[in-house]
């Protein structure tokens, strides 16, 4: 494989999870204006917790899908197919990790290393129906004014724990 496709590849993968930072954000906003499974979304705050990782990675992976067939199939065609393919892993990789933030955000958010404070998390310990819709980043809410600094002082910092403590949810 040529430099040139490796960077088309990466290219696609950057877009990929970009995109799928904004789907989230927009789609977990769009559930608080109950355009978008709204009742499901309730009955999620009321319950407070995750599917597991394995429900969590399909609710994640089936609507985005299209994208990456979309992606695939005009990269074949145009010549471009090393981005299709960025496009597909990124997708796959982005809803692997968007399952195991949510996941991890409702059973262990003294875990979320990648983030100064778990704004899934603090979403629903503090009812916010206005604020924090990010999951696995926080930026969309910063960039669209709807993060809320709550907060945040763990017992301990993720780093303190044991390593399998990162993989102690439930997966399934």
């Amino acid at each position: 494989m040529q430099l040139i496709h490796w960077i088309q590849a990466l290219a696609g993968f950057a877009f990929a999870f970009l995109l799928g930072t904004f789907v989230e954000y927009a789609a977990h906003r769009l559930m608080h204006a109950r355009k978008s499974l709204g009742g499901r979304h309730v009955t999620h705050h009321q319950d407070g917790s995750g599917q597991g990782w394995w429900g969590e990675f399909v609710d994640y992976v089936i609507p985005t899908s299209p994208i990456s067939i979309i992606s695939l199939t005009i990269g074949y065609f145009a010549g471009f197919i090393a981005v299709g393919i960025g496009v597909a892993v990124g997708q796959i990789l982005y809803a692997m990790l968007a399952a195991y933030a949510h996941q991890i955000q409702h059973e262990r958010p003294e875990l979320v290393f990648w983030l100064r404070r778990p704004v899934h998390h603090l979403h629903h310990e503090h009812k916010m129906w206005k604020n924090n819709f990010g999951i696995t980043v926080d930026f969309w809410d910063r960039i669209f004014g709807t993060y809320k600094v709550v907060e945040w002082n763990p017992e301990k910092r993720p780093f303190e724990h044991s390593l399998l403590s990162f993989l102690r949810i439930k997966w399934f």
